[in-house]
């Protein structure tokens, strides 16, 4: 599943006339700003010569066309302001939609190796600079040399001696420019790193702020938080000494220019060589002329900025998600529930030591496996291969007898349901929260589902029931009720294949009992694996696997296990 690479000019692709509009509007304004000083030369040089009531009246006239030119200018600066903004809004709204998808696709690799913080950067701030510089660029170009163009000729036709300063001035000009654009390249893509640097430590924070208070450490999180924060400091000091050195050299550059004009005009003017209405004239043009130059060379920090995010959106996009569906992945239907693990091996990443090696297991449909062991055996990574969260890194995983990378993903995972010790409740209601399940249950579903979880009633007594508003990540409620609520979500989902990873290790006496229950109705009939921290809760299960980094090293019924007097007994005992 190949994600097809983009150039950044592919994004005008949807918006051709919008942009054709934003261009041309752009090039007329431009004319107008240039057309203006003519007519005041008009003025200056012939109409005020004439007789005085000829004269008024071509001045009233002239004044009448300039008003209009003016109304022009305000018509395509206001388009230029609201459609080019908004097409920009537009493309930022597909990006972010593009990137976002592409997160989804993403596996559990990719996240074990990133911050939430940095990957929303991406989609906040890159992508903002990305827009500024699709809307901004194209008309900022066009606008500049139409500009200095049209101003060159105009000036040229004034006076060919004071044109000739000008002109010298462009070499220097341009060529400081291009060094110092060159130096700003990676100073601009650095301080973009350095920004998803405190995004990451600034979400690390808020997410952990209960433990952070719990420990009283909040003068250790500011001393991290500031290391980042003078680490950005650093590189934006790096940032503005360019950017003073460019802004600044510039300036002169650009009012030496001005200085040049007016010593050559003055003699010019002395020597009888140049009318002083031409040289106000030119004067004119001449910060017509500056104007779009300065407009023209910020365009390349504009650039830089834009295109340092470009980068580091495209270093997102050209990631291929290392879990997808098959060329011949096809739906998985009618599902059993029979799970077999033939000579599977697993590691995290290449290099890395061995997690699983050749684990062969067969779980008949309806069954219910118990998998115990101590830290690291490989429990979690086991279950974790069924719905694909990773994929064998060699042997095969079949649900009633087909391999799971035959399927699709979606008709997979809609088949298994999981119920995490770590439970990950959304922001919004309880009703929204079970609904997750199977979205497009209606109400009546969603209140069976509570009840067979055992958490109708205590949903009852919140203020507005169902309907009532659980915070981020589910603060509002406890951890037992947390629990049965994704157990709810789950006998909403009703799917054949079940996977309990020790859902009740952190719960209180009262809310495991509640809980258990729960978790027992719901694998009724069910294939299901649990994967056991205290392991009084699956002493009834009918197998029970003990996992260690050799394998599977012994399995049976819990009095079988304590019988064999070995590593199951040890664990028991502890």
């Amino acid at each position: 599943m190949k994600t097809k690479k983009k150039n950044l000019l592919s994004y005008y692709g949807p918006y051709k006339g919008l942009l054709a509009l934003d261009l041309l509007f752009a090039m007329t304004g431009a004319g107008v700003s240039l057309s203006i000083p003519l007519i005041v030369r008009y003025i200056t040089n012939q109409v005020i010569y004439e007789e005085s009531g000829a004269a008024w009246n071509t001045i009233v006239s002239l004044s009448v066309l300039m008003l209009g030119l003016l109304a022009l200018e305000l018509a395509c600066n206001f388009y230029i302001t609201y459609w080019g903004h908004m097409m920009g809004a537009r493309m930022e709204y597909g990006m972010r939609s593009e990137i976002f998808e592409h997160y989804q696709k993403l596996s559990f690799a990719f996240y074990d190796n990133q911050k939430v913080g940095q990957l929303m950067s991406r989609v906040t701030n890159d992508l903002f600079e990305i827009t500024e510089l699709l809307h901004h660029g194209p008309e900022d170009v066009v606008i500049s040399l139409i500009k200095i163009l049209g101003a060159i000729v105009i000036l040229w036709q004034i006076n060919l001696k004071l044109t000739l300063v000008v002109a010298a001035f462009l070499p220097f000009i341009f060529c400081f420019a291009l060094y110092l654009n060159k130096k700003m390249k990676w100073v601009f893509k650095q301080n973009r790193a350095r920004m998803a640097d405190i995004n990451g430590q600034i979400e690390d924070n808020l997410s952990g702020i209960r433990v952070v208070k719990s420990f009283a450490n909040e003068e250790i999180e500011l001393q991290k938080f500031q290391q980042g924060n003078s680490r950005f400091l650093e590189s934006k000091r790096n940032n503005y000494l360019y950017m003073g050195t460019y802004h600044s050299v510039l300036n002169a550059m650009l009012t030496g220019v001005t200085i040049g004009v007016v010593l050559v005009g003055a003699r010019l003017i002395t020597t009888s060589a140049m009318k002083v209405t031409d040289l106000i004239t030119f004067l004119l043009y001449v910060a017509n002329f500056t104007e779009p130059v300065k407009k023209l060379i910020n365009f390349t920090e504009q650039f830089q900025n834009g295109y340092s995010g470009y980068t580091r959106f495209r270093e997102i996009m050209e990631i291929e998600p290392d879990i997808g569906d098959g060329r011949n992945a096809l739906p998985l239907r009618d599902v059993k529930g029979e799970v077999e693990f033939e000579n599977v091996s697993f590691r995290y990443e290449e290099h890395t030591e061995v997690v699983l090696d050749h684990v062969n297991l067969k779980v008949e449909a309806g069954s219910y496996v118990a998998l115990v062991g101590s830290s690291g055996g490989g429990k979690t990574t086991l279950c974790s291969l069924i719905p694909r969260f990773y994929d064998v890194t060699s042997g095969s995983v079949r649900i009633d007898g087909r391999d799971v990378r035959d399927v699709t993903l979606k008709s997979l995972r809609e088949n298994i349901g999981i119920v995490q010790q770590d439970v990950y409740l959304f922001a919004g209601t309880v009703m929204d929260n079970i609904l997750y399940g199977r979205p497009g249950a209606s109400r009546e579903e969603v209140v069976e589902a509570a009840q067979s979880a055992n958490a109708h009633e205590f949903i009852m007594e919140l203020p507005k029931g169902y309907d009532t508003d659980i915070g981020q990540r589910g603060v509002k409620l406890s951890g037992g009720q947390k629990q049965r609520l994704s157990i709810a979500r789950v006998f909403l989902k009703n799917p054949p294949i079940l996977i309990f990873d020790e859902a009740t290790s952190a719960l209180d006496n009262e809310s495991e009992r509640v809980v258990q229950e729960s978790l027992e109705h719901l694998a009724r009939n069910r294939t299901t694996f649990v994967i056991a921290h205290r392991l009084s809760t699956i002493r009834n299960a009918q197998r029970i696997l003990v996992l260690t980094e050799h394998g599977i090293e012994e399995e049976g019924t819990h009095e079988e296990l304590m019988a064999l007097h070995g590593v199951y007994e040890k664990l028991y005992n502890m």
